[in-house]
């Protein structure tokens, strides 16, 4: 018995030094081309499938509905089909030649579940070049991209392309270049928030065209600054200077609101009615001051603050976002605390009553 004991001692005192033997003589070949032995492969996939399985136990699922997709579409198109591919889309052979490459997404997407996709999207794997969300707080991004994923095995590749605007993209890149001189790539900008800075009602983002240029500036060096976290805003913004931030800015807010080309939906009448009593009166029983207070009667916040945003002609699930962002203090930027006191008190019907209320005005 004692043999036996000073046995189980012996090995478990020379494994670890094995080990780092092993590792010290550089024996073994870490190089992408080689690719990993099977057996070593399969336990890797082995642990990675449950450890997300075993981490995305408890993680509630929020409806996933066509907005969201929208959103996450766009996130997709520029954050994740450089490595995955799209529909109708190859992968990048750089991409390929990784270790483990980055798997198909139309198909490979459906091996795990929503909460499955939300861990692996939010926190990334190791070892595999998958980077986490870069912005921690955002869940709604996440979401975005999960309700995407779902989606795209579905999803006809002819309409991939038209659905996230790459002509126009190279248009407002075209355009940009030639009239305004810059040189910041604004194909980044143009897909997203369209060739003439009019957002997405459908997807929740957000009109540029027509806003003012002190708040684009504020809210471009809060993205790149990481005090306004977004996933999405961060990587194009980061690598601006002010000149470049200043421009953009300047270019958008140039844009009168007639030439963005997406029409706001008029909202059910009775939702604008209780979202314009919010915005003019407030709910002071709630200790909830008017919203126009800050951004003016007609919502365009030319009597205030230069910082304080246009709201009139926004998409309602944009202005939406942001209030439940405010509300729950995960929204970040300069002027945060502000709107977080005011969104404490708010329900979610006051939300969506004050978005549409401020989407449909003119």
């Amino acid at each position: 018995m004692r043999r036996l004991l000073w046995g189980a001692l012996i090995v478990i005192c020379a494994a670890p030094a094995a080990a780092f033997l092993f590792a010290w003589s550089g024996v073994y070949n870490i190089a992408a081309s080689s690719g990993h032995l099977a057996l070593v492969s399969r336990f890797l996939q082995f642990g990675m499938q449950n450890s997300v399985e075993t981490y995305s136990i408890g993680i509630e699922v929020p409806r996933l509905g066509p907005a969201l997709s929208e959103r996450g579409m766009l996130y997709f198109q520029f954050g994740c089909a450089p490595c995955h591919g799209a529909p109708g889309l190859s992968r990048n052979p750089v991409a390929l030649a990784m270790l483990p490459p980055p798997p198909d997404l139309t198909r490979a997407s459906n091996d795990w579940s929503d909460a499955q996709l939300f861990r692996i999207v939010k926190h990334g794997i190791k070892y595999t070049g998958m980077p986490a969300w870069p912005a921690p707080s955002r869940d709604d991004e996440v979401w975005a991209l999960v309700a995407f994923l779902r989606r795209m095995p579905q999803f006809p590749a002819g309409e991939y392309k038209a659905a996230t605007r790459l002509r126009d993209s190279e248009n407002a890149a075209a355009r940009m270049i030639a009239n305004e001189g810059l040189i910041v790539g604004p194909f980044a900008c143009a897909g997203c928030h369209g060739s003439r800075g009019e957002g997405s009602a459908l997807g929740g983002i957000p009109r540029l065209a027509g806003q003012k240029t002190a708040y684009l500036e504020m809210a471009l060096e809060d993205f790149a600054a990481a005090t306004r976290p977004s996933g999405m805003m961060e990587p194009p913004t980061v690598n601006l200077d002010r000149q470049q931030r200043s421009e953009l800015a300047k270019y958008y807010s140039s844009i009168s609101l007639d030439e963005a080309t997406n029409k706001i939906t008029e909202a059910v009448s009775e939702l604008r009615q209780r979202g314009a009593v919010l915005a003019e009166q407030g709910a002071p029983s709630r200790r909830i001051p008017a919203c126009q207070a800050c951004h003016g009667k007609d919502g365009l916040a030319r009597e205030n603050v230069p910082q304080y945003p246009a709201l009139a002609g926004q998409h309602a699930d944009y202005l939406g976002n942001q209030l439940q962002l405010f509300r729950a203090g995960k929204r970040g930027g300069r002027l945060a605390e502000v709107m977080s006191a005011t969104a404490r008190g708010l329900t979610d019907d006051d939300i969506e009553a004050v978005a549409m209320y401020y989407s449909a005005l003119r």
